[in-house]
């Protein structure tokens, strides 16, 4: 990306069936051209964790599935506000981007086969988003979810400890350089000026 990075938000696939969901669609489509949605599994990635209890395929199938249903709620996304386009590269995030658009990521094309993300449960939708923003240049990292709203910061191993985040997302994000903050299920109010680099939300710090 040239220039100042766009902002990826990670939108919790536990919005899937929630009232904050179109809410939060429109915040982030009032920040076209300069936000990147990386939609989380939800219930499909929910799917695929019962259906390999069941069926026993291995990580590396569940991996791929895994991306797919993010792909499934990234379809869905884009179906509820025009603003919102599909993107699996970052050629077609620029795209996006550069048409006042605001790309909801199918990680499916950049993430199934690359060496440096482990095909295993240990790797959700939060590394993704933390690997995707080291990838295109990122100013920040917002990570929505279902938490209280709160400010201040939060040590990454307390987050993965307590399940916030993913067992992996302190590489990734170390990786990636980004600065990231987590957001409660009201703060689209604000999300405005967590583009404008306001303090919003947690920190997350090492």
């Amino acid at each position: 990306m040239q220039g100042r990075g766009p902002t990826v938000i990670k939108l919790g696939g536990s919005f899937a069936f929630s009232a904050d969901l179109r809410d939060w669609i429109a915040a982030i489509a009032g920040c076209a051209g300069r936000a990147v949605i990386v939609p989380g599994g939800g219930p499909f990635a929910d799917a695929v964790r019962a259906a390999q209890v069941q069926m026993g395929f291995d990580d590396r199938a569940a991996h791929r599935m895994g991306l797919l249903a993010m792909e499934q709620f990234g379809c869905a996304i884009k179906s509820l506000h025009e603003a919102v386009s599909l993107a699996d590269s970052p050629d077609s995030i620029r795209r996006g981007l550069t048409s006042s658009q605001v790309p909801v990521w199918l990680p499916s094309r950049m993430a199934l086969d690359v060496t440096d993300i482990p095909q295993s449960w240990d790797v959700t939708s939060d590394s993704l988003a933390a690997w995707l923003a080291g990838k295109i240049g990122a100013e920040r990292l917002l990570l929505v979810k279902q938490v209280e709203s709160a400010h201040g910061t939060a040590r990454v191993s307390d987050l993965a400890e307590r399940d916030i985040v993913d067992k992996a997302f302190a590489n990734f994000l170390a990786a990636s350089g980004v600065p990231a903050f987590i957001l409660g299920p009201k703060d689209h109010v604000a999300v405005g000026c967590s583009l404008c680099g306001e303090p919003v939300g947690i920190q997350i710090v090492a």
